[in-house]
């Protein structure tokens, strides 16, 4: 159900007080396979210096230290598919830079994840009130954002993200296979 909250990522994560929680679904989302990040990791140039703050930081990762810096847990999960995908993988590499920023992952194997009930897409949920549905392609491109309050999908994926956390093994802990 479309909402009329006329904010974006940014305001809805400015806004929030107390907790941020993503929950990933898709084995792949749509990425420049000629250049950028992803083409550096796939010809090879994976290993980012830890000491060298500057070589990996980016924008995202200095809105979440904002937020868990004015006392916001971020969360996030990811649900995917074994053997897991050439994007999975790149996102494993290049996680250690989300828990840097003080975010907290946590990786579930998509067998496990079978009876739980899920929504259809993947969402971030604000203080357990409001919800941004991330709407994709088949081809993992995306559709843009949905937001919404209806206590029904804020439940749902209150329910979903906790039954999946709990689950889920820490990323230092989750073997990729």
């Amino acid at each position: 159900m479309p909402s009329n909250v006329p904010q974006t990522f940014l305001d809805l994560l400015g806004n929030c007080m107390q907790s941020a929680v993503h929950l990933e679904m898709r084995d792949v989302y749509a990425v420049d396979y000629e250049r950028g990040p992803f083409a550096d990791w796939r010809a090879g140039r994976r290993h980012y210096d830890l000491a060298d703050r500057a070589s990996w930081w980016r924008p995202w990762l200095e809105v979440v230290a904002e937020a868990t810096n004015r006392g916001v847990t971020m969360r996030r999960a990811r649900i995917v598919s074994e053997p897991v995908s050439e994007y999975t993988r790149y996102l494993y590499d290049n996680t250690f830079t989300n828990v840097a920023a003080g975010e907290q992952v946590r990786w579930l194997p998509r067998r496990q994840a079978s009876d739980i009930p899920l929504p259809g897409n993947d969402f971030w949920l604000f203080d357990g009130q409001l919800v941004q549905w991330n709407h994709f392609a088949g081809d993992g491109s995306s559709l843009g954002p949905e937001v919404t309050k209806d206590l029904a999908a804020v439940a749902l994926c209150d329910d979903a993200f906790a039954a999946v956390w709990e689950r889920a093994s820490p990323h230092g802990q989750y073997e990729i296979h």
